[in-house]
């Protein structure tokens, strides 16, 4: 009977092991789990965020970089092509749930958006310059969204939530005469090589420009005539405009006047007349690999 009741008590006794090793088996996947779901939920969208924002700023960089080799393809009138790398977006986090960041970047052409000049210039009959751009479009997951605007030698920046900003003014220098203001704009006029205008993803992609050709149209604009820039952006130029040329407005030589409907942004003569000088430079634009121009 002493034997029998030793085994039976050995038996019980190693079923309590077990069960224990079990509870402290649940317990540690249980406390495992947890930190993970805080890690999921709390750290990992910050991690990304802050990676969103990081390459916001990249973009940001390579637009400029982007920017100033057409500025110096434009003044050096050089014909040699010229490639930019842009980074697209940002890669998901390995191991944890998360989402990539993507970017589209697109020549933009819309006859709506122009230049317009009256009277005409002698060798501009139609008196209309076309005002075409170069956009890379954010789709961030964290981080807000972002859209940066290469636009007549401009570079806009513009947020969902907010006006867009000119980060960099275009090229337009000027000089206050006797009798008038005398304005010189050097103007880049973006064209798309056809099928080669767009694209999309979030690695990275090569913009290649090429100098093409500068024409130069001089006017003189008396009263009843405007110098007007049809634009999306008419906040940024704006901007632009009065503090670049805000000081002949002041002190009333000339007006710079956004239209009632926000459709444009317009230059008159105030008490002086204004020449201009505005050279437009042709550059050639091809997105992706495959060069063919």
């Amino acid at each position: 009977m002493v034997v029998v009741e030793e085994m039976k008590r050995r038996t019980f006794g190693m079923q309590n092991k077990a069960v224990a090793g079990v509870i402290e088996a649940l317990l540690m996947v249980a406390l495992v789990s947890i930190v993970l779901s805080v890690v999921q939920l709390v750290y990992i969208p910050e991690v990304m965020e802050q990676r969103e924002s990081e390459h916001m700023d990249l973009v940001s960089n390579q637009i400029s970089t982007l920017k100033s080799m057409i500025d110096l393809q434009g003044v050096t009138k050089s014909t040699t092509p010229i490639s930019s790398m842009l980074t697209l977006g940002s890669r998901e986090l390995p191991y944890f749930i998360s989402i990539k960041a993507f970017g589209e970047v697109s020549v933009k052409e819309d006859p709506g958006y122009k230049i317009t000049l009256l009277p005409p210039p002698g060798n501009l009959p139609s008196g209309i310059i076309p005002l075409s751009s170069i956009q890379y479009a954010a789709d961030n997951s964290y981080f807000v969204d972002q859209t940066y605007i290469l636009e007549g030698g401009g570079l806009i920046v513009q947020q969902p939530d907010g006006d867009p900003v000119m980060r960099a003014d275009p090229s337009i220098s000027s000089v206050n005469n006797t009798n008038s203001i005398s304005i010189k704009v050097d103007l880049t006029h973006v064209i798309p090589a056809p099928g080669k205008n767009i694209t999309s993803g979030d690695g990275n992609c090569f913009i290649r420009t090429n100098y093409s050709s500068n024409k130069t149209y001089i006017d003189t604009i008396q009263p009843g005539g405007h110098i007007r820039i049809y634009t999306r952006y008419i906040n940024a130029w704006n901007e632009s405009l009065q503090g670049l040329l805000g000081i002949y407005a002041l002190n009333g030589y000339i007006n710079i006047d956004e239209s009632p409907t926000g459709e444009y942004l317009e230059i008159t003569p105030g008490t002086k007349y204004i020449v201009v000088q505005l050279n437009v430079i042709d550059i050639y634009v091809q997105i992706g690999q495959g060069w063919i121009l």
